[in-house]
């Protein structure tokens, strides 16, 4: 296992260069099984998430060849097999993507109940059950398998209304539509950056998908889909936290390879909150000198501010003058890790879907645990922030999502070290 160490208090300078996104990687690995021939996907992030979906394409028969850092080969001419490893699908939320590539794929699907973070309740799949459902799947639950089959062995297009926007859903329903007979409409679909580049993804390998990144999206079915070469948006969330770091530690700092539209939520709040953010073509120029000033976050479907920066907003509204107020419009249970900011010296307490948050004079190192990916990366910043030092565990949920996390903030002037126990051998990296 692995924790950091932490010495807070120093403002973070220099430039910091955005991953591929890893809500995009996560949906467009295993798209990659509705193909026939070769995909070559860049700017793939080397996070834990991406290889363990390449290890399940692999135990399904893909062949997979890293050819760099950040550009995977994946065929998947010769998959046979529709049923997917357990043990490997239990480490991944996004394992439940494979249902609607599968089921496009070969009209049937078992998949493995997916695992991933816990927010303290259960995320459900019901609108994903509700979309295959229509598209003439049926779906059961037995033995920890997800398994869904397609009445007389083909997907039949449909008119599919979502109850609630769901990223999710909106991903997976979109990958089995594809090859579906007929026009299939989702209404009500979810609008966020990576949906439109899993369907840009799709569309360069055959698919014929219009209306992604509105709430309505038609999909006319095709017989099969080739191979090709696509490139994976920045990560819209990874840019978002290192612009959060630099508000809540102070300092300036160059966030390169973003995309600024993609950012406006988050730069919106950020302004309000005493921050500068001067945007260019595909960066962003962050800089907090002063203090930071109250305000008040609602997360909400794109494009209002994403669900994926609550944790880490909420650790900046710490350090602010005045009380802020935090609400969760979208996934219930989203507070676990505010027990670990005031263990810090922070004064939030939570109502319901509400943080109420009083803002302090600074924060103080301490022993702190990661509970999920986003509080994992809200604990780094409070930690960056913090008066003295912090020893970070559950660090495997930050890895999920966040490539080279150590690395790069060694380089803006972070001082953080990994170190890996039993044996507490100390990397330092940069």
């Amino acid at each position: 296992m692995t924790k950091y160490i932490i010495e807070g208090g120093r403002p973070l300078f220099g430039e910091v260069e955005i991953s591929g996104a890893k809500n995009a990687a996560v949906a467009i690995i295993p798209a990659a099984l509705l193909t026939r021939g070769v995909c070559r996907i860049e700017n793939v992030p080397q996070i834990s998430d991406v290889t363990l979906l390449l290890q399940i394409l692999e135990q399904l028969g893909a062949s997979i060849r890293v050819l760099n850092r950040h550009t995977v080969e994946i065929d998947c001419t010769r998959i046979r097999s529709a049923r997917t490893n357990y043990d490997l699908c239990q480490k991944i939320r996004a394992s439940y993507y494979l249902i609607g590539a599968l089921l496009g794929r070969f009209g049937e699907a078992e998949v493995a109940m997916p695992g991933g973070c816990w927010f303290g309740g259960v995320r459900p799949i019901d609108q994903h059950v509700k979309g295959f459902t229509a598209l003439g799947a049926g779906v059961t639950v037995e033995g920890g398998f997800i398994r869904a089959r397609a009445s007389g062995g083909r997907l039949k297009g449909a008119n599919i209304y979502f109850d609630v926007v769901s990223v999710g859903a909106t991903m997976n329903v979109m990958m089995a539509a594809v090859t579906a007979e007929g026009v299939t409409v989702i209404e009500n679909a979810a609008k966020e950056p990576h949906i439109v580049d899993l369907a840009n993804f799709l569309n360069s390998m055959g698919a014929n998908i219009r209306g992604a990144g509105t709430d309505t999206i038609k999909i006319q079915g095709v017989s099969r889909l080739t191979g090709g070469t696509y490139a994976i948006i920045p990560d819209q969330i990874e840019a978002g936290t290192y612009m959060a770091a630099v508000a809540a530690a102070g300092g300036q700092v160059l966030i390169k390879n973003i995309i600024p539209k993609h950012m406006d939520c988050i730069t919106a709040k950020l302004r309000e909150m005493g921050v500068e953010v001067d945007e260019h073509e595909d960066t962003l120029l962050v800089r907090r000198t002063g203090s930071l000033r109250k305000t008040n976050v609602k997360t909400l479907p794109y494009p209002g501010f994403p669900t994926d920066m609550q944790p880490q907003i909420t650790t900046v509204l710490t350090l602010a003058k005045g009380t802020s107020l935090v609400t969760e419009g979208v996934w219930n249970g989203r507070y676990r890790y505010v027990d670990e900011l005031n263990r810090m010296g922070a004064s939030i307490q939570v109502e319901d879907k509400t943080a109420v948050v009083e803002g302090v004079e600074h924060l103080t190192g301490a022993p702190i645990k990661a509970y999920d990916l986003r509080a994992g990366a809200a604990m780094v910043i409070a930690a960056l922030a913090a008066w003295g030092e912090s020893e970070i565990t559950g660090v495997q949920y930050i890895e999920r999502g966040y490539e080279a996390i150590v690395d790069k903030l060694r380089r803006i002037g972070a001082d953080i070290r990994a170190v890996y126990e039993p044996d507490a051998v100390i990397e330092r990296i940069g």
